[in-house]
């Protein structure tokens, strides 16, 4: 293993009138006060249709490398009588993307390293997953008090590098996958064609956030839609320009998914509905801060 740097520090839930059908899908709405009743009215008048809706995709089996994901989700859209139009965001769980890419490892399967063993020991945990993070990291932000905040060959930065052990199998870990762009480019690429109509796609994570508590649905891939918004330079209802606005729009459709999606609901893929997608394109890895501009390196 080579040597890896060290940083310093509608509205209706569970209801009917899903595209005019009876829809069995987990989905919620969130609608806008009236801009007449709101202050700032001017910010309001390029507000989307309303209702926004999120579809919980449902009735998906459990995951296995080698299965088409594209294909899962149209059947499963299918069964649950949701057609999918142009504009909507699929937002896509990365662990079910892992799983059809054979990103499982048996943790029978590897030895540990002398630093694994040795770290394993005083925190108490399992040296063959310490092997595993070390392995996927490519820098170490932190280590200490049994935590290991590391940097990814993706340049996330995440607790574990974002190895996994839940909703997996006893004795298995779960990887990110490799390219988490390239593959939402296939998946957008794909279910596109299958509707007939523009989707864009994100692959979600939920990570930890600094100086909060909790977890939040955040975009590792992105395809089909630009991730980020650019406010800056455009003037404010009060006339003040705005000089640092740039709204990650990629990882607010994410969090938003993440209220029906959920961690133990078995609902691992949303749609978002109702939101003007931003103009252009762009990945994921345009979210990544680079680190001549990170304050906290």
């Amino acid at each position: 293993m080579s040597s890896i740097p060290v940083y310093p520090r509608r509205l209706k839930v569970g209801g009917s009138d899903v595209n005019g059908l009876a829809g069995s899908a987990v989905h919620a709405s969130l609608c806008h006060m009236s801009s007449a009743k709101m202050p700032g009215a001017e910010t309001l008048a390029k507000s989307p249709s309303l209702p926004m809706q999120i579809f919980g995709v449902t009735g998906l089996p459990e995951v296995a490398a080698g299965d088409n994901l594209a294909q899962l989700l149209v059947h499963a859209l299918k069964a649950q009588r949701i057609v999918p139009r142009h504009g909507d965001v699929f937002v896509v769980a990365q662990k079910i993307l892992s799983k059809a890419e054979g990103r499982t490892v048996q943790l029978d399967t590897i030895k540990p390293s002398e630093k694994a063993e040795r770290w394993a020991a005083q925190y108490h945990k399992d040296p063959r997953l310490i092997e595993i993070v070390l392995r996927e990291a490519s820098g170490i932000v932190r280590m200490e008090r049994g935590v290991i905040i590391a940097k990814t060959q993706h340049g996330f930065v995440c607790a574990n590098a974002g190895v996994d052990l839940s909703n997996v199998p006893q004795g298995a870990a779960l990887l990110l996958p490799e390219d988490p762009d390239r593959s939402a480019s296939a998946l957008q690429q794909e279910l596109t064609r299958s509707f007939g109509v523009h989707v864009a796609v994100i692959i979600s994570d939920t990570f930890g956030r600094p100086w909060r508590e909790g977890l939040v649905n955040v975009a590792l891939g992105v395809a089909g839609m630009t991730p980020l918004t650019d406010y800056r330079e455009q003037p404010d209802p009060h006339g003040n320009t705005l000089k640092a606005t740039v709204i990650a729009v990629a990882d607010e459709f994410a969090a938003a998914a993440g209220l029906v999606m959920g961690k133990l609901n078995r609902i691992p893929a949303a749609v978002i509905r109702g939101m003007e997608l931003p103009e252009g394109t762009g990945t994921g890895r345009d979210l990544i801060r680079p680190p001549e501009r990170d304050l906290f390196p």
